[in-house]
């Protein structure tokens, strides 16, 4: 299954929901245009929702550090939300569990903006 990305407004932050695999190619591709786009219509609050991934690779890791510096660069904050078991452990051991802000639940995710 590819990416699917839905986004939505929760009050000022937008919420992007991500399905499927993040992986070199399409996947990360997909993640990257759609957080620029985001940052490109002033967007300085973002949630990722990663819940509904399935699979996440090196290539994948690497899009969320660069949606992170993209969104940061801006003066915005990106924060994540809902690591699967498998993304939780490659962040442990990539030691990027300490960049992100990570949350198990959405209000309180959205509150720490």
């Amino acid at each position: 299954m590819n990416l699917k990305l839905t986004t939505r407004q929760v009050g000022d932050v937008t919420v992007v929901d991500a399905a499927g695999r993040i992986t070199l190619g399409e996947g990360s591709s997909t993640f990257r245009d759609t957080i620029k786009s985001l940052v490109n219509q002033g967007q300085k609050k973002i949630l990722v929702n990663l819940g509904e991934v399935t699979y996440i690779d090196s290539s994948g890791i690497g899009e969320l550090v660069s949606g992170y510096t993209t969104v940061s660069n801006a003066g915005g904050k990106l924060k994540l939300l809902n690591l699967t078991k498998r993304v939780h452990d490659l962040l442990q051991i990539t030691k990027l569990y300490t960049v992100f802000d990570v949350f198990d639940e959405e209000a309180k995710a959205l509150a720490s903006f």
